[in-house]
């Protein structure tokens, strides 16, 4: 009897290990399942804010793009208008430059 009994405990410490085994590899199951599900998520949310950051990038580009041809048209008119009043001013004050220029060709001095 003895004999069975020591028998009887090791075939319920294998069917104990089993049951231990089965528990251990649904265990890993589950969370490699949670982890490729977390993973899936993590990639969908960065997507997401890629696309959001994206749109926002292409928004400012554009709203930049219309400031820029705008400011190029007033710079070119600024330009103008200064060059406009450089050739009003030198036109004003060309003759007396041209009479000292004479004057001081004209002068000997010894």
């Amino acid at each position: 009897m003895e004999a069975s009994r020591g028998q009887n405990g090791i075939q319920l410490l294998l069917a104990a290990e089993q049951e231990a085994q089965h528990i251990v590899n649904a265990a890993k199951n589950a969370k490699m399942a949670r982890l490729r599900q977390a993973k899936e998520e993590a990639e969908r949310e960065i997507s997401e804010f890629r696309t959001q950051m994206e749109a926002e990038f292409q928004r400012k580009l554009a709203e930049s793009s219309g400031d820029s041809g705008a400011n190029v048209k007033r710079l070119e008119e600024e330009t103008e208008a200064k060059i406009n009043e450089l050739k009003t001013q030198s036109s004003n004050i060309s003759p007396e430059i041209v009479q000292m220029l004479l004057k001081y060709v004209t002068t000997v001095k010894n």
